[in-house]
């Protein structure tokens, strides 16, 4: 069972991870009626639509195995209703997932985790 607190606890993680790379945190958690996306955040002129996925260890498979075609469907579409919102979609753009393994303190940002 997934539990919300914990996710935000990543969530966290994540932002304090992207803040100290460089990334502008533009939002956080941006719902629409096709998902969710945990951050979005700006770099050298591109948005980066973050989803972040954290586990305590690995005895049940990465984090980032649990970003499934379908989860990658929804993202894209939230991506696209932002876009719709903001009235323009010529800011290159790309999807990245945030893995974090609490255990080995490990955060893996995986750029371009998939793509349209």
């Amino acid at each position: 069972m997934y539990d919300k607190n914990k996710g935000f606890e990543y969530e966290k993680i994540a932002r304090k991870y992207l803040l100290d790379k460089g990334y502008e945190i533009i939002k956080e958690n941006f719902i629409s009626r096709f998902g969710e996306i945990d951050i979005i955040a700006s770099k050298n002129g591109k948005l980066h639509f973050v989803e972040v996925k954290g586990r305590k260890n690995t005895s049940h498979g990465y984090p980032r195995e649990s970003v499934t075609l379908d989860k990658q469907k929804r993202i894209i579409k939230t991506a696209g209703y932002y876009f719709m919102l903001r009235g323009s979609d010529d800011v290159p753009c790309q999807f990245d997932v945030i893995e974090i393994i609490i255990e080995n303190k490990e955060i893996n940002h995986i750029e371009n985790a998939f793509w349209v």
